[in-house]
């Protein structure tokens, strides 16, 4: 019988934290129930006391899912804990995550501390979580970086206090995998309570050196038996470990003997959702889930696979809910064909908001020969602009070689139409200063960047942008068959995000 890793999915916690990914409430249930299908063990559902945001979201997550545990982070503060403990209250299964930081550098600058603080800190805040929950785990954050005698004084004391998980995070990515190792082998054998299975050790690994997954699953065969992952790997600075590549990592080396209650063929569809939903492409090589994950260009590699899949792939496709033989969606599809993919990317829509998409699939497949579910989820979430401040009417373009572009435009604001037209450096330079004639703020553009979902000219482009506004940053996003149309949309979409 395989031996049971614990997967503990903090997509909605530590991989929302990247900037321009934030999600409202709806959406992040949309998530929460995907990882539920997923077979996701625990989901961290929010950091209640960091937004009113974020506590009502980790209200409404506890009410919508069944049977995975649902977390909520805090900091070692007392505060932190009771309003984690109001915003579990629906939860049917609930665990508070608290912790504070343990390597000399977190103890000496961040906290203007001692070691022997920490651990009364630390304590306290565990005893009390234990007042009003069950299920406590720990979070020695740094730890990658901390002492390991000193580690283990912590999570020991810690357990002795009620904890029943010890997160062990490589917060900074700093660590090599036989490092990592020797630390997880180290508290395996040092804290009784981890060996006896009165306590769970997890592993919490960030990718700033590219280690991540290894890292985490180091961990693992050196005793760890849960791990905190994201969906594609997304998170802070270079992100976190990878969900699908730890799962699919142990789904293929047998002789581990560890596995997860992860449904595999699930793992493409959630990828795709989350990637849509955040607005944070999937760089085509990424592991598993990549565009080419799968693509073999190589003469070689084509005869060998074409010979037996097995020389090139080690994986199945299908495993992972790459199906070859899906449904091609074109302009003659009915809204049935398009219900079912939609439910396939673990998007359940009612008629109307069906109706909805359905009508833009429709405007779409007129302009492409062959509908993507990257399209599709794009469709699906386009209705997120609805309720927009300012909405665009139309867009005219004129340019050409020797010529300087044109742009003339019809903004809808509050309802109140405004036009303008100005010239630019090219298409979307024009475009934009005619946006800037009607919109009278000084704001500067700071990043733009373009996606092509697939390969053909007459794909939907996405446009991701970042624009500064009286000292801050904000994030838009836009997709359309015109790339200038959607440079567009992601600029309006970043000025209806400013703070009044």
């Amino acid at each position: 019988m395989n031996d049971r890793l614990i997967i503990f999915d903090t997509t909605l916690r530590d991989g929302e934290q990247v900037p321009g990914c934030q999600l409202n409430t709806i959406e992040k249930i949309q998530v929460a129930k995907q990882l539920e299908a997923l077979g996701v063990d625990v989901i961290e559902a929010g950091f209640p006391v960091s937004s009113p945001g974020d506590f009502h979201s980790v209200i409404e997550i506890s009410k919508a899912v069944t049977w995975p545990i649902v977390c909520a982070l805090t900091r070692a503060v007392q505060h932190d804990i009771d309003v984690a403990v109001e915003a579990l209250q629906h939860a049917k299964h609930r665990r508070i995550h608290t912790g504070i930081g343990t390597s000399d550098m977190h103890i000496r600058y961040k906290f203007n501390s001692t070691r022997e603080e920490i651990i009364e800190r630390a304590v306290a805040a565990v005893k009390y979580a234990r007042r009003f929950c069950d299920d406590v785990e720990f979070y020695a954050e740094d730890a990658g970086r901390t002492d390991d005698e000193y580690l283990a004084r912590v999570v020991e004391a810690v357990v002795k206090a009620g904890a029943t998980t010890c997160n062990i995070p490589d917060t900074t990515g700093y660590c090599l995998p036989d490092e990592f190792s020797r630390k997880i082998r180290y508290l395996m054998e040092h804290v009784d309570a981890f060996s006896a299975g009165r306590a769970v050790l997890s592993v919490h690994c960030h990718d700033d050196l590219g280690m991540a997954t290894a890292n985490t699953l180091a961990g693992v065969v050196a005793g760890a038996r849960q791990a905190e992952v994201t969906i594609n790997g997304i998170g802070e600075r270079a992100g976190n470990t990878s969900l699908e590549e730890v799962v699919m990592a142990l789904r293929c080396h047998h002789a581990l003997d560890i596995d997860t209650n992860i449904n595999t063929q699930r793992i493409y569809a959630t990828s795709r959702m989350v990637s849509s939903l955040m607005n944070m492409p999937v760089q085509p090589n990424k592991a598993v889930v990549g565009r080419n994950a799968f693509a073999h260009s190589s003469g070689i590699h084509q005869d060998g696979v074409l010979k037996n899949v097995q020389t090139y792939e080690i994986m199945d496709p299908r495993d992972v809910g790459i199906d070859e033989n899906s449904i091609l969606l074109t302009a003659r599809s009915g809204r049935a064909a398009l219900k079912h993919r939609l439910q396939y990317l673990g998007i359940d829509l009612d008629d109307d908001p069906l109706d909805k998409v359905y009508e833009a699939f429709l405007r779409l497949a007129d302009q492409k020969k062959e509908i993507t579910d990257d399209d599709i989820l794009m469709l699906a979430g386009a209705d997120r602009a609805a309720t927009h401040t300012i909405r665009l009417d139309y867009l005219q373009v004129t340019t050409g070689m020797g010529l300087r572009s044109v742009a003339a435009m019809g903004l809808n604001v509050s309802g109140e139409r405004f036009e303008a037209s100005a010239t630019g450096n090219g298409p979307v330079d024009a475009a934009i200063n005619a946006l800037k004639v009607i919109i009278r703020r000084k704001m500067t553009l700071k990043e733009f960047t373009i996606q092509a979902i697939s390969k053909g000219s007459d794909d939907v482009g996405k446009v991701h942008m970042q624009v500064e506004y009286d000292g801050r940053l904000y994030y838009g996003f836009g997709a359309n068959t015109d790339i200038v149309t959607a440079s567009v949309e992601a600029y309006i979409d970043c000025i209806n995000k400013f703070k009044k």
